[in-house]
Formats: C-alpha cells, structure tokens, sequence
C-alpha cells in the first residue's frame, strides 16, 4: 500500500478547494513561519494564541494541504509549508506595497510616519525634529522608534519603518540616503587632563590614549575605531569598552578611567552637567560623521521625504554641524 505523503491531505476529487484563504490566515501563517512557535507568533501579530491556531487550521483547510507539522515540544514547516510560506510572504509584501501607494497618493505629511533614530542621535537631534514636525507637519502621526543602526535597517528593509535618520554612509542595497550635514568630534577627557582646552589636537593623539568606546553594535563605536585607525593608532593600545549608551560613556571618562570621542552636537548635553569633564578640538581636517535620513530606494513617499529632509536641513542651521546644502552635488 503507498504511504501517504505527511504534506499532503488526501482530497475527495481532483478539483481544488473551493475557499480562498483570508488575509489573517495568511498573516497568521506567516507569523507561525517566521517564530515557529505558537504563542511568539500570536504575539508578534497582535492575535490570541487560540485564534492563530484556527486561522492556520482553516488555512490548511481551504488549501488542502498540511502547513504545519504540530508537536509536543515544538513546530515545524511541512515540506508544503516551507513552499507556501514563500507565496504567503509574497502575498502580503505585495498588500503592505498597496497600502503605502494608496497612503502615498493621499495629501503629503498625513497619517503615520514611523522614524528609526539610532541612539548616538536621538538625544540630540530629536527635539529638533520634533519641534519642525509639530510647528511645520501637525497633521503628521510621527511615531519614533529608536534602534541600533543593523536593526533600524532592518526594520526598513521589512517595512516596520519608513524612514531613518543615523549617521552614513550604510553601503545598503535598496537605500537611499538624503544627507543633512556633518559634524565634527570632539575629545572628551577629565578636566585635569594636559588636551583640555586646546583647539589643534593632532589626530595622531590618538594612539596612545586610553580611549573608552560604546558597547559592540553602536556604529559610533565603529567611526571611532576607524578615525583612530587612520591616526596610526596600533592594536596593542588600550581600548576599553564598558559602555551602552554616551551619558554612561562621559561618566567613565569624568572618573579618570580613559577619553572618549563625542559627536559635536552631542557634547553640550552630554558635558554640560559634569564640571569634572573638559574637551578638546581636533586640527583641521577634523574626523567628522555625517548624518542622514534613509528611505527605501523608489518609496512611494520618496517626494515626501525629500521635501523633509530640505526642511531638517533649513531647521539644523543654528547646529553646531556643517549643512549638506546641495546633497546631489556632493
């Protein structure tokens, strides 16, 4: 007798199921697909974890097919599932592109703007924003969502959010970067230390400095290492990492445990409540960062977002940055 195959049900006729699939039950087995696990995919989208459960069993029901091979310890894809879970993707990124060309076609700067902002900027930059956005956009549902860069891209990437405003250049297939300005370090040490004050600190200053940096996955800590590479510095100096975010950094350095590296706009708000911190500035050319907003290359609200950044740039002016004015040219 021959053995049934487990991704298939048996059907009474040749003819195929007369029940289209919904889109929750799409949604619903794309999120098993993707967790393989019942309750982090009801989670994921919102829905009980019973509801999941039947939405896939009534999928597989209208399909004809097994998706799921369900037991006790955990869940797989039947070698149908895997197959459809591709057309099931399909299907909903292709919902998800409607929906945003329907968004797009409606009056600009309305409705929801989900923004990814990496942490080495938010601080800084988002009361300007935010202060451009309610005076300039009222209309506007700004939602912010602050990440590390790999997931902000990410998060591009999958549609989770529609704009992001980090410091470049990504080298990210499928993202278009509008550059706003750039902006100089500054070097950040004990107010005892023999740099504080100057204003024409050689980068090659950087070789034997104990230097503190952000914890892995912070793309400022890559800059930093880079800027300090460039300056001849060696692998056997010290680099100690023990910090997660700038404010724990600064408080490191005010204790005597090494010097840091700090964004230009950043070094108010992160100096200015610590008397034991002084700076210093870098001789020209100084090593500088650039920061951008990102969007999906040919998003439906790419006019919108141009029209954005041209605003941030015009609002960032009073900075202490250098204004990308003319960002194809550049």
């Amino acid at each position: 007798m021959a053995q049934e195959n487990p991704g298939l049900r048996p059907r009474k006729s040749g003819k195929s199921p007369g029940r289209q699939p919904s889109l929750s039950q799409l949604r619903a087995f794309a999120a098993v697909a993707e967790h393989l696990h019942f309750r982090d995919a009801a989670a994921a989208i919102g829905m009980s974890q019973p509801a999941l459960s039947g939405a896939v069993s009534t999928l597989e029901e209208a399909l004809g097919v097994q998706l799921i091979e369900r037991t006790t310890r955990k869940v797989l894809l039947s070698p149908a599932g895997e197959r459809l879970a591709l057309r099931a993707g399909a299907v909903l990124d292709a919902l998800a592109a409607l929906m945003e060309e329907a968004e797009a076609v409606r009056a600009p700067f309305t409705g929801v703007l989900r923004l990814g902002v990496i942490p080495t900027v938010a601080p800084y930059l988002l009361p300007t924003v935010l202060r451009l956005v309610h005076d300039r956009y009222p209309d506007l549902d700004l939602q912010v969502h602050e990440e590390q860069t790999s997931s902000a891209l990410e998060g591009l990437a999958a549609g989770r959010l529609d704009l992001l405003l980090l410091a470049v250049p990504l080298g990210a297939p499928g993202v278009t970067e509008l550059p706003l300005f750039d902006e100089d370090f500054v070097l950040v040490m004990a107010e005892d230390h023999g740099l504080g004050g100057q204003a024409d600190i050689p980068r090659a200053a950087l070789r034997e400095l104990p230097l503190l940096l952000l914890d892995e996955g912070h793309c400022l800590r890559d800059q930093a290492l880079d800027i300090c590479r460039e300056a001849g510095r060696t692998r056997g100096a010290p680099v100690t990492t023990t910090a997660a975010g700038l404010s724990t950094l600064v408080q490191l350095v005010a204790g005597g445990l090494g010097v840091t590296l700090l964004p230009r706009t950043a070094v108010t708000v992160e100096t200015g409540r610590n008397a034991a911190l002084s700076t210093g500035y870098f001789a020209d050319p100084a090593p500088t960062r650039r920061v951008a907003l990102a969007m999906r290359t040919g998003s439906a609200r790419g006019g919108e977002f141009e029209e954005l950044a041209a605003a941030l740039r015009e609002a960032m002016e009073p900075l202490p940055v250098r204004v990308v004015h003319h960002p194809d040219q550049d």
